[in-house]
């Protein structure tokens, strides 16, 4: 399995897990042109996507979509009921574009395994995903309010993850950003920050995880080596300094 960051931030989101000559793509926020362009940086195929899963309708996971799928109708579209629903308003597309799944269901495509989990954010049933193939389990959560144990307990299955690690509070406190804003990323259906993503890893950070990929920082209210430094302190802290570390940035393919 491989997994590649094709963007990662507010910006706009697109990663893609490869295993077996198949691609997975999981949110697809920025423009098929851009996605085609760094897929090919990444030496991926976008023909050989089997399929695109979604984790919420916030435009910034979801606005490459109506030309993605025009452009590459093979790739079937998988998304909870709400999360299409929402997606085909916000997009004007058609429901019947995507196939629905519900939380918790395992459902197979090509050489994947995907089950989709429940988080807390401010949209109509957010999800985070476990993907497995080639013996190798992937998690995936981003736009995640609150440290769950529901979230910690997929993230134990993981070889390799993906996991927000959104903001500094101390540099989100003096931001010139509203209060109301404010209030809503650190609220409990906001964005974790960096010590948030630590607090779930130390807990839940499993024997078997081997690659840890921090994700969604904010340009405003954090910096990576902020957040590669708490991770890291908690990765010595709990004997796990092996624990190959990336952080995910906005404009840069990472694989």
């Amino acid at each position: 399995m491989r997994v590649v960051s094709l963007a990662s931030g507010s910006g706009g989101n697109a990663y893609c897990v490869e295993a077996q000559d198949a691609v997975l793509l999981v949110d697809c926020g920025i423009c098929c042109r851009e996605l085609v362009k760094r897929m090919t940086a990444a030496a991926l195929d976008p023909e050989r996507i089997v399929a695109a899963v979604f984790t919420h309708d916030h435009i910034d996971h979801v606005k490459g979509l109506p030309v993605f799928h025009k452009h590459f109708p093979q790739a079937e579209l998988f998304a909870n009921l709400m999360t299409a629903e929402a997606i085909a308003s916000v997009m004007k597309m058609d429901e019947t574009d995507f196939i629905p799944f519900e939380n918790g269901q395992d459902f197979e495509v090509g050489p994947f395994g995907i089950r989709a989990f429940s988080i807390p954010h401010d949209v109509p049933d957010p999800v985070g995903y476990v993907v497995t193939a080639d013996g190798t389990t992937y998690f995936h959560a981003t736009d995640v309010g609150t440290p769950l144990d529901s979230v910690g307990v997929n993230l134990a299955l993981a070889d390799i993850a993906t996991l927000e690690s959104n903001h500094d509070p101390v540099m989100l406190y003096q931001s010139a950003r509203p209060e109301s804003l404010k209030q809503r990323i650190r609220g409990p259906r906001g964005h974790l920050s960096n010590q948030d993503a630590a607090d779930l890893v130390r807990r839940f950070g499993s024997p078997k995880l081997r690659r840890l990929n921090l994700a969604h920082l904010s340009r405003e209210c954090n910096v990576p080596h902020l957040a590669e430094r708490t991770m890291r302190e908690t990765l010595d802290a709990i004997g796990r300094p092996d624990v190959e570390l990336r952080i995910l940035g906005q404009d840069e393919v990472v694989v």
